[in-house]
């Protein structure tokens, strides 16, 4: 898997929650030579499903999600945009940003901020509220409301590239670069026999309320899942004891949103493969899909594996590329060896 490659091209759509279908469409088109079957769900995420060939055969369900943190417009002033976040935004990251408006066609536009000059130093080392704000597109107050209606989404403008010799930086790599694993898992598995139906989701509105997830959940039924998304990774003004190292392998959950069998298989894959991880403690929710999928139907065993990245939210995330390939080779393995002289689930 070419992973700049793919997340190029992956994080340079726009695919705000609720928003998604640019991000989507490519996702989609990506699975259909790795899987028997593509389709969309009513709310817009991407399924794959590979079939085993069994009859009845359990069902995996290997989900990642595809929308970002973005915008939506909701007025305008002498040609300004006033807006609110989809998802979870930092307002210290938003002063002279670069964004894209995402009218047809799309617009682009820097929130406006004040030059120091004219900042008192009390004013300069504080972080403005979103509600005080606006996006400058450079139009009219008549142009603006003609070409970028009310309700027009925006996100982060920009995509992913390299930094440094191992490491990606972009906007949406969370949670882009775990949809990317999940498409590296599916060529490693090609040509192998499973002894599980597997279905791959690309999931919608997870920066809102995972909405996506919990109704395709419902459609699919699994008996199991693994959610693959991303947690704190470490910086020099972070707490060690609240990241993890980029570099240092994939980060196992647990936890009650993590089926105890579940992680325990994953831990012991890694040491059978030789590999490093890290262990991420869960004490409630795990704040991804897993959480709601949990509880789908009766219930979903699932297990949350997760990817360490830097300034999480930002317009400059960032991951290790050795994460990500280690963390398809363990999933693949996991997807691999179900039902190998044990019960799967």
């Amino acid at each position: 898997m070419n992973y700049e490659q793919i997340l190029s091209r992956l994080c340079a759509l726009s695919g705000p929650s609720g928003f998604e279908g640019p991000a989507a469409e490519a996702a989609a088109e990506l699975l259909r030579s790795l899987v028997d079957q593509v389709y969309f769900t009513r709310l817009g995420s991407v399924v794959g499903v590979r079939r085993c060939g069994r009859d009845n055969a359990p069902k995996l369900l290997l989900d990642a999600h595809l929308d970002e943190i973005g915008f939506i417009v909701t007025g305008h002033e002498e040609g300004f945009l006033r807006f609110a976040p989809l998802g979870g935004v930092d307002p210290r990251m938003l002063p002279d940003r670069e964004v894209t408006i995402l009218a047809a066609p799309p617009v682009t536009g820097v929130v406006a901020c004040l030059p120091p000059h004219v900042q008192t130093a009390e004013n300069m080392d504080k972080s403005l509220p979103i509600k005080d704000l606006y996006i400058d597109v450079g139009l009219s107050q008549e142009e603006a409301e003609q070409r970028i209606p009310i309700g027009t989404p925006a996100t982060y403008r920009g995509g992913c590239s390299p930094l440094g010799e191992e490491l990606l930086q972009g906007k949406a790599l969370d949670d882009r670069a775990g949809f990317a694993i999940l498409l590296d898992v599916l060529e490693r598995l090609e040509d192998k026999p499973l002894n599980v139906d597997l279905y791959v989701l690309g999931s919608t509105q997870e920066e809102t309320h995972s909405t996506g997830a919990i109704t395709a959940a419902y459609e699919i039924a699994p008996s199991l899942c693994v959610a693959v998304d991303v947690t704190h990774g470490d910086s020099p003004d972070a707490s060690k004891n609240e990241t993890f190292t980029l570099g240092g392998g994939p980060v196992i959950g647990v936890g009650p949103n993590c089926a105890r069998s579940l992680s325990g298989r994953l831990r012991e894959l890694a040491g059978d493969l030789d590999m490093s991880v890290q262990i991420e403690v869960m004490p409630g929710s795990s704040g991804t899909n897993a959480w709601p999928i949990q509880v789908s139907r009766e219930g979903v065993a699932t297990a949350v594996l997760s990817i360490p990245e830097r300034y999480m939210h930002t317009p400059v995330e960032v991951v290790h590329k050795q994460d990500l390939e280690d963390t398809a080779r363990l999933l693949a393995a996991f997807v691999e060896r179900l039902g190998e002289g044990e019960p799967i689930c």
